[in-house]
C-alpha cells in the first residue's frame, strides 16, 4: 500500500478507522468520510499526517458527490459507513424497512458513482455487505435482501468497470466500538448466540475484518468476489 491513497467512506470509526490506521502503517494515505466533525478530528489526530477527513453523508445523494467533487485522484475505495434499522416485515414500518437500503445499498452505489472520475483505472473498490445476505435469521428480511443485493452488485460493477476491481466482504458478528458501547447483558447475549451459530464458535475482531479489506485492495487478481469474514456462519 506504499504511496497509495486510499478513501474510505465510514472511516472515522469501526472497521473503517481500522483500515486507514494498516493503510498508513503501510505507507499509504487516506482520506475519511463520516458525519460527525468532533470524530473525524479524533480519527486524524490518531492517523496523523498522511490522513485528511471530510465530512459527508452517505444518505444523501448531494452530500456524497460534494464528499467527491475536488477530491483528487486516489487508487482504492472502502465504503464501510452506513446506518439502519431492522425488524419483522409484519412488524416494522415503511421507513425502517427501507433504511438499509437508503443508506447501505444506495450510500455505496452512489458513492461508487461519484468516486469513479477520481478513481485509477488499476485501483480497486471494496463494497460492505453481510454474512446474512447467505445464511439469513428471522426479523431483519429488509437488511438481508440489502446485503444480498450488494454483492450482486460488486459483481455487476466488476463487469461493467473492468480493470478497475470490485469486490465486497461479508463479515458476520465483529466486535467494533458499537458492540462495546451496548449494555454489557445484551452484547454478551448476541455474541455467544452467534458463536454457537458459527464454525469457529466465536465472533470475529476489528483486526480480522480489517486484514480482510487490505487483502481485497492489495490482491490485483480478485474482482467480482464476496469474501466472507463470518469464522464459518455460512457453513452451518
Amino acid at each position: 500500500m506504499r504511496d497509495q491513497r486510499v478513501v474510505i467512506v465510514g472511516g472515522s470509526s469501526g472497521m473503517g478507522l481500522r483500515v486507514a490506521q494498516l493503510v498508513v502503517a503501510a505507507g499509504g494515505r487516506v482520506v475519511i468520510g463520516g458525519r460527525d466533525p468532533d470524530r473525524l478530528a479524533q480519527a486524524v489526530a490518531t492517523l496523523g499526517d498522511r490522513a485528511e477527513s471530510r465530512r459527508v453523508d452517505n444518505t444523501d445523494k448531494t452530500s456524497i458527490a460534494a464528499f467527491f467533487d475536488g477530491i483528487g485522484g486516489f487508487d482504492h475505495l472502502f465504503t464501510p459507513g452506513s446506518s439502519q434499522l431492522s425488524g419483522r416485515i409484519d412488524e416494522i414500518d415503511d421507513d425502517t424497512a427501507e433504511s438499509p437500503f437508503r443508506s447501505k445499498f444506495w450510500g455505496q452505489y452512489y458513492a461508487v458513482k461519484h468516486a469513479l472520475p477520481h478513481l485509477a483505472k488499476t485501483g480497486s473498490i471494496v463494497l460492505m455487505s453481510g454474512a446474512y445476505s447467505q445464511r439469513p435469521l428471522a426479523g431483519a428480511a429488509a437488511y438481508v435482501a440489502c446485503n444480498s443485493a450488494i454483492e450482486g452488485l460488486a459483481r455487476a460493477l466488476a463487469v461493467e468497470l473492468a480493470p478497475i476491481r470490485v469486490n465486497a466482504i461479508s463479515p458476520g458478528l465483529i466486535d467494533t466500538e458499537l458492540w462495546q458501547k451496548r449494555p454489557k447483558e445484551a452484547r454478551e447475549q448476541a455474541h455467544a448466540r452467534y458463536a454457537s451459530l458459527s464454525t469457529l464458535q466465536r465472533v470475529g475482531t476489528v483486526d480480522e475484518a480489517a486484514d480482510a479489506v487490505l487483502f481485497l485492495m492489495r490482491n490485483t487478481y480478485t474482482t467480482g468476489s464476496a469474501l466472507f469474514t463470518d469464522g464459518g456462519y455460512t457453513l452451518r
